[in-house]
């Protein structure tokens, strides 16, 4: 196994790549129905708290496959092997998602990640073989990094349930460390090119899971006859929000901002505040529903919160962490910080909260296409 190249030209991603990306869509879907449903009995507090730590693992599961892979993938029997070892992993991962969002019980989510940890250890000890001086020391702290950590959790296993809040921030703290102490003094030769698309791809995976949840939640009402004039409104402004976000994120050839670690590293932390968000608009969505057909036990100010904040919440960490490095002047950064708080006063519209919030994110993007014309900017279209 030896390195890619950083400059490698036409570098895209593998069908084996998207296959693994597509194994998630089962841990994310088990992530959003189970938040669905506590915001919809009124237990927000838990249901955020449970969404936030069970989404962390899956974004990072991904996270540590996507950046060897564009490092290291070299497409051979072995490599595969490894990684369909992996996929197995998320899969048992998500198996585990209801346990530890209903239960707090982790040891499944655990042992899916304990089998995608000896893969990708093997991997990166495999890329150390291959590797001679400061390339091969970092590919030896990757190793011993996720061996580390990897003990770390196991061991929070067996500890009081009252020591797994605290034990579980310092893990995923650590967990966040590794690559910078890994990469401090030689970094991995992932591409640019390479790294945007397969985060734009996940970003498109999590928007999808938005526009199944909706659907599916709609189609449920409508089988048992609920009132379209409540649907159909609460369905469209959903549509229009997910367009927007579609176009806010992609309004940017963010490879070209990607040089190094020292813009790397804040942009892919910074998307799981991204994915995050575009996977709850999507639950959020489905709470409205069921709380127009009186199967949610909230108020309709609650319901209408579920969809706007996640709203507001993409829109703010996109310019954040993606869109702001492209952007001229202060009417362009404004853009999507001032659509991101007029989304949250929408809240208060009743049962029109919805297709208002999906009006106020089109006119965001349309002011930002406006301002992109006549203004100009670094790169967006």
């Amino acid at each position: 196994m030896t390195a890619r190249r950083r400059d490698e030209p036409h570098r895209a991603a593998t069908p084996l790549e998207l296959f693994f990306d597509l194994c998630f869509v089962v841990a994310v879907a088990q992530a959003g129905a189970r938040l669905v449903h506590a915001v919809a009995e009124g237990d927000t507090g838990h249901g955020i708290t449970g969404y936030l730590f069970v989404f962390f693992a899956i974004y990072w599961a991904w996270v540590n496959f996507t950046w060897f892979a564009s490092a290291y993938d070299c497409d051979d029997v072995p490599y595969r092997l490894a990684t369909l070892v992996q996929i197995s992993g998320v899969l048992v991962l998500a198996a585990g998602v209801p346990r530890a969002f209903d239960h707090a019980d982790y040891g499944v989510a655990i042992f899916g990640y304990l089998i995608m940890r000896v893969a990708l250890t093997l991997q990166w000890l495999r890329a150390a073989h291959g590797e001679t001086g400061a390339a091969r020391a970092t590919a030896l702290r990757f190793a011993a990094g996720l061996v580390v950590v990897q003990a770390g959790w196991v061991v929070l296993l067996l500890l009081p349930d009252a020591a797994w809040t605290w034990g579980f921030l310092l893990l995923a703290a650590a967990e966040l460390a590794v690559p910078v102490f890994a990469e401090s003094r030689h970094e991995t030769p992932w591409h640019p090119h390479h790294i945007a698309e397969r985060y734009g791809l996940f970003t498109i995976i999590m928007l999808g899971e938005t526009i199944a949840a909706a659907t599916v939640a709609v189609q449920s009402a409508l089988d048992e006859s609920a009132a379209l004039d409540e649907l159909l409104p609460i369905a469209a402004g959903g549509l229009v929000i997910v367009f927007a976000a579609f176009w806010i994120y992609f309004a940017v050839p963010i490879h070209a901002y990607l040089r190094s670690n020292r813009q790397a590293f804040f942009w892919g932390y910074g998307h799981y505040l991204i994915f995050g968000s575009a996977a709850a608009i999507g639950a959020g969505i489905e709470v409205a529903v069921e709380q127009a057909t009186h199967h949610a036990h909230i108020s309709t100010l609650a319901a209408s919160l579920a969809v706007t904040v996640p709203t507001a919440l993409f829109m703010l960490t996109v310019w954040l962490v993606h869109a702001r490095h492209f952007k001229r002047g202060t009417a362009q950064h404004m853009v999507l910080l001032v659509g991101a708080l007029l989304v949250l006063p929408t809240s208060f519209a009743g049962h029109w909260a919805v297709p208002l919030a999906g009006l106020v994110a089109a006119c965001t993007v349309a002011v930002g296409v406006y301002l992109s014309v006549t203004q100009g900017s670094r790169g967006t279209r």
